[in-house]
């Protein structure tokens, strides 16, 4: 489950939208340079989060450490401590807004997260195998951009 939590805590930092609408439009207001420093920043906290949350998680139902959640427990940290920060974290993240010429390239990096964030959504478990997992390409948009806390797998 340790390698759920980071593979899904690697993706974080690529934005989401509640309006349902599938669009790209990234709003131009920061430098390549500010997006990644501020990306970084709210994926790193995010990551943080979910590795504290994973460890309540596990002292709240006795999983000793060094040992992984069976089944069960790993879709409820998904659905209950992954998800959940992803959502937030990609909030902000499209809250930053996009350097100038870079609006498709971050719109595309960040629906492929949200879909990703929908898909670990309907399916926990994809998270469970790196066959499955549905953050690899967002994860890799981000290295390729520049990130480095941000899709750090």
């Amino acid at each position: 489950m340790a390698a759920v939590v980071a593979v899904a805590a690697v993706a974080a930092g690529c934005g989401s939208s509640d309006d349902g609408s599938d669009t790209t439009e990234v709003t131009v207001t920061v430098t390549k340079k500010e997006l990644i420093a501020q990306g970084d920043a709210i994926c790193k906290q995010g990551n943080e989060e979910i590795e504290e949350g994973f460890e309540s998680f596990a002292e709240e139902n006795n999983i000793p450490d060094g040992e992984e959640p069976n089944d069960a427990q790993g879709v409820e940290i998904v659905e209950q401590i992954i998800v959940p920060s992803l959502k937030t974290q990609s909030e902000l993240i499209r809250g930053v807004g996009a350097p100038e010429g870079d609006e498709e390239e971050i719109g595309e990096m960040l629906d492929s997260l949200d879909a990703a964030i929908e898909e670990a959504e309907d399916d926990p478990e994809a998270l469970f195998s790196e066959d499955t997992d549905p953050f690899g390409d967002p994860n890799q948009k981000a290295q390729d951009y520049g990130f480095s806390e941000c899709g750090e797998g």
